[in-house]
């Protein structure tokens, strides 16, 4: 069984960083496309980023580009998200989620297994 757990969440001041980890157990994270999403309270579920099996291609929201960075290391199973410059609009509960499929897309019902999600808070 698919099992995520994602850390590296915290509070954080505008203009900081921080660095998310998604490890996966259960199986083997080459097998999958990672998504990194985030939510935040009375909002959508929101697409940031993510990065494919095969190839490592990757994709951004335009939130994202130039300040979030998502990688992988299958060696360890674990991605990651570094997050640079952050905003006070960044504060969210971020997730990390598979796909069993190729193409990296940012849309939440192609994810079928998601981890507990971490909390980042921006602020002064």
């Amino acid at each position: 069984q698919v099992q995520l757990v994602e850390s590296g969440g915290g509070l954080v001041q505008p203009g900081g960083s921080l660095r998310l980890s998604c490890l996966l157990s259960g199986d083997t994270l080459d097998y999958y496309t990672i998504g990194w999403f985030r939510q935040a309270p009375g909002e959508e579920r929101e697409g940031i980023a993510c990065i494919s099996r095969s190839w490592g291609s990757t994709l951004y929201a335009d939130s994202a580009k130039g300040r979030f960075t998502i990688s992988r290391d299958n060696s360890k199973n674990t991605a990651y998200l570094q997050m640079n410059n952050l905003k006070s609009d960044d504060t969210a509960v971020y997730y990390c989620a598979t796909d069993p499929g190729s193409a990296c897309r940012l849309v939440p019902a192609k994810y079928n297994n998601w981890g507990p999600g971490t909390q980042v808070t921006v602020r002064s």
